[in-house]
Formats: structure tokens, sequence, C-alpha cells
């Protein structure tokens, strides 16, 4: 078997060995951690029961059921993360959502307003639907469903009745 070329090479310490050997055999954790765990462990370079050099990066790829830049990325992670294990196999949290939500405080304290005022002539309460139609005619407030109305008043535990 062909030695893996070490521009970055991975040396795992006993207990981070050890961490990653309980994260792939025991618990339900994410596939994708655990795979780059698995991959971690097959680059280690301290690994003692190995027989012979580090295997090549489609070697591992292929036991690892990955394509070779999967190998590339999770080795250049641990190096950019200073051989921060937990760093390297944890997904990166976002600093924003993907989609801004229309509904700020703001928008919620107007819309808890208008289904605490009185219901329109002709109604005896507020419903979904009809408090959907008035924040249309409302214009500082973004056109909302009704089912994005009724998530803002469950979540202040409010009851329309």
């Amino acid at each position: 078997m062909k030695a893996r070329t070490r521009t970055r090479p991975v040396r795992l310490s006993p207990a981070d060995r050890k961490a990653l050997v309980l994260l792939t055999r025991t618990g339900s954790h994410p596939a994708q951690e655990v795979r780059r765990a698995r991959i971690l462990l097959e680059l280690d370079e301290n690994d003692r029961d190995r027989h012979g050099p580090v295997p090549t990066n489609a070697a591992i790829a292929g036991r690892a059921g990955v394509c070779v830049d999967t190998i590339v990325k999770v080795t250049r992670a641990y190096s950019e993360h200073a051989g921060d294990v937990q760093v390297t196999i944890r997904r990166k949290k976002r600093l924003t959502p993907p989609v801004e939500s229309v509904v700020t405080g703001e928008v919620e304290a107007r819309i808890l307003a208008l289904a605490c005022s009185q219901p329109p002539e002709g109604y005896d309460r507020w419903s979904l639907r009809l408090l959907e139609k008035h924040i249309v005619l409302v214009d500082d407030i973004p056109d909302l469903d009704h089912s994005t109305i009724g998530k803002v008043l469950k979540k202040r535990n409010f009851a329309l009745t």
C-alpha cells in the first residue's frame, strides 16, 4: 500500500482517539460527525494498531464511502483548527439564518394589538383569516399568511376567543 502524502499530518492524542472511537461505536450521533470521526481515525499517524504507513486518501475515501475531496477537507479543517478534534467533526453554526424572518418583535406586537382589539362590525370575534385580511390593509405590517399569524399568536399563548 502506498503511503499518504503528509502535507497536513493528523496526529491524535490517546484521549482524542478514545473519544472518536466511542463516538463511532456508541450512541446516536449525526452521520456526518461519525463519518468525519472515522476519517480522522484512519488518518491518525499515532495509531499503534496500524501495520504499515497511513493509507492514501483514495484508500481512506473508499473505506469511508466518500470522495477524496472530503478527505482533503477534513484534513484541512483539522490543521486549520490546530488539531481540535471536536471543532473538526462538528458542523459549523450559521451566524445568520438563510432567510431573514419578516416577523420581528414590532410586527408581533402589532399583530397582538390587532388581535386584542374589537373585531370589525358584523363579526363576533377575530379569526386567523380575518386578521390576515386586516393586516393586508395596514401599511407598516408586511403581508403575512394566516398560518404565520397563528404561529405568532401560539408563541405568545394567545387564544382567539
